[in-house]
């Protein structure tokens, strides 16, 4: 590779950059759900921790791949500010997407002082046990419907998705680590404890991408199974959604129920002020505003008062302009910003993609491990983006961005026989 990230020589130097950025990587992963804002606390330190690239100034031999991610990160960013400038919506509108650009120095960080994969991982099991943990307590213990932690439903339960389909992605480093069974029995449990919290916060949104993210892990990892190991796991994941779907108490098939009659209903007619249907009514208002501003968009301030417009003329339910977004991200961004926003958004999901699948060709599992999670970290996004407006809100913006950054930095940042523990 023709990056050097341990160009730094001054090893003492080297030593304690390295070690801020991975307990600030490791925070990332451990605290977003957990305690109030928690996405903010390990991502602060990281753009903090940045600042040491303006004296250090290590060699990262950036190249095209990386031009490219930092690319998708800054035009993002571009774009979403200068309509908010141009369209007059404020420092309010300006904050999110500068975030993507705060992004940026953070990917060269990581990739001059690469943190341990130990300390990456097991940050993302710790967060998602705490979020599964604290689901329970809420769901079973305090008795509410929906878990959501501190924040939306919605929100809570894909991230927790999330962060346990990420700890999935990290059974692949787990499997070649000298105290394997100790580092697998850590991944497993957060992949089932951040699953879990998904399905008690009744988030259904996030459950329809599951069939992508097995496609995923059975394209990155499939080859190193037996038959007998894949159909062994398989039949395990069978089961386990039987026994999910069966127990009410985690009222997944309540929430089936529930959108199977909102659909009934809205197809006939019916009651269109349901979970699904006004959802329906808010993607139908944004096709419309599309189709009116298919290049500049509306922008913020304009979305609701034209939302608004269309529930007086009698095109949409009432309902559908009470919200400040259309409960999805595709329709959301191209209604607001035109066909830039929406290419833009593309690019951010996709570029990554693209390039993390690359990495699934290496032998080396713990590599491949890293280009796995980046996959993934697309792929749940391009889900959470279905059906609701994900980036609009602080924490998905955040745990996008810098997710993105590490994860980019750690596999760009990593030597070929890279191993921890």
């Amino acid at each position: 590779m023709k990056t050097n990230p341990r160009s730094d020589n001054n090893p003492t130097a080297f030593a304690w950059s390295a070690r801020y950025t991975r307990l600030a990587v490791f925070l990332l992963g451990a605290l977003p759900l957990v305690v109030p804002s928690g996405y903010s606390i390990g991502a602060a330190m990281l753009l903090l921790g940045s600042g040491v690239l303006l004296w250090r100034r290590p060699r990262l031999g950036l190249e095209r791949v990386d031009a490219a991610v930092m690319a998708v990160l800054a035009v993002t960013a571009l774009i979403g500010m200068i309509w908010a400038g141009w369209i007059g919506e404020g420092w309010r509108d300006v904050d999110k997407p500068v975030r993507f650009l705060l992004a940026v120095p953070v990917l060269l960080l990581v990739m001059a002082y690469p943190p341990r994969l130990a300390w990456l991982w097991s940050g993302l099991a710790v967060g998602a046990i705490g979020a599964g943990c604290w689901a329970i307590w809420q769901r079973f213990v305090e008795g509410v419907p929906r878990a959501s932690g501190d924040m939306n439903p919605i929100q809570y339960g894909n991230l927790s998705m999330l962060l346990g389909v990420l700890c999935l992605a990290g059974l692949g480093w787990a499997v070649v680590q000298r105290h394997r069974y100790s580092w697998i029995l850590l991944m497993g449990s957060g992949a089932a404890l951040g699953v879990l919290s998904s399905l008690l916060s009744g988030s259904r949104g996030g459950w329809v991408g599951v069939p992508f993210i097995l496609l995923v892990l059975y394209r990155a990892y499939g080859r190193d199974l037996s038959m007998r190991a894949a159909l062994a796991l398989s039949a395990l994941l069978v089961v386990a959604l039987v026994v999910v779907y069966q127990v009410k108490e985690t009222g997944v098939e309540n929430r089936v129920i529930q959108a199977v009659n909102n659909i009934d209903q809205y197809l006939s007619g019916g009651n269109r002020n349901t979970s699904v249907g006004m959802r329906f009514e808010m993607w139908k208002g944004a096709a419309h505003l599309i189709n009116e501003k298919p290049l500049s968009g509306w922008g913020e301030n304009g979305y609701r008062p034209a939302m608004q417009e269309l529930a007086d003329q009698g095109v949409v339910d009432p309902s559908a302009a009470k919200f400040s977004h259309a409960h999805n991200e595709y329709l959301d961004i191209f209604a607001k910003r035109g066909m830039l926003g929406f290419l833009s958004l593309m690019a951010l999901y996709l570029v990554p993609l693209t390039l993390f699948v690359r990495g699934f060709g290496t032998p080396d599992l713990s590599r491949r491990s890293v280009a796995v999670a980046g996959a993934l970290l697309s792929v749940t996004y391009i889900d959470f983006s279905l059906t609701q407006a994900f980036l609009a809100h602080n924490s998905g913006t955040m745990m996008y961005a810098f997710l993105l950054a590490v994860l980019w930095g750690v596999h760009r940042g990593q030597k070929p026989s890279y191993h921890d523990s």
